[in-house]
């Protein structure tokens, strides 16, 4: 049976599919609760990331339409794209770049501030209801103990259908900072 020998060889059990089968439902339960928070406020999960790129950037730090793109892992026009729909729905706006004519760096506009900060709010509200739920399966899964995949029990009635996902690895200068914020490094 050669797929013993690959469970044994990688020493997996059942219990450690049934944690990973877990932890995959746990994302795509918060992704679709994020994609129907952002489609009752208007927006794609798209427009809602892209927002809350600018908004996490620290004030003075410009955002250009690549670096946007990058942490998007987008294609460069399709964030054009994205940013003419923004612009457009009054939530960001273009400013000519200060050091190079040929670029432009995007900020949230007031109504965009609002949106965001609207939809931040419900998501940190969701965090801190799963939040829990997820610290225990991260404690009991690195430690290897028996339960982890029964802590990761999620309500599948508060979320949608839907999942969406594109690749390009290259993270920009921006994307490195936030990505130090999340880890408490700054």
């Amino acid at each position: 049976m050669r797929l013993k020998k690959a469970e044994q060889r990688f020493n997996l059990t059942a219990r450690d599919y049934a944690r990973l089968a877990a932890f995959r439902y746990a994302l795509r339960s918060f992704v679709r609760f994020s994609e129907g928070a952002a489609a009752r406020a208007g927006l794609s999960t798209q427009h809602y990331q892209a927002m809350l790129i600018l908004r996490a950037c620290n004030d003075g730090e410009p955002i250009t339409i690549n670096d946007l793109a990058l942490q998007l892992m987008i294609k460069h026009n399709s964030a054009v794209g994205l940013v003419d729909r923004l612009v457009r729905q009054a939530l960001v706006v273009r400013e000519p770049s200060s050091t190079d004519r040929r670029k432009v760096e995007l900020v949230l506009a007031p109504r965009g501030r609002q949106v965001l900060s609207k939809l931040a709010a419900m998501h940190r509200a969701e965090l801190r209801r799963i939040g829990p739920v997820l610290e225990r399966f991260f404690a009991e899964f690195s430690h290897g103990g028996p339960s982890a995949a029964d802590a990761m029990s999620i309500d599948p009635s508060r979320v949608d259908d839907r999942s969406n996902s594109k690749d390009l690895p290259r993270r920009s200068r921006a994307g490195r900072q936030l990505s130090k914020g999340l880890h408490g490094r700054r």
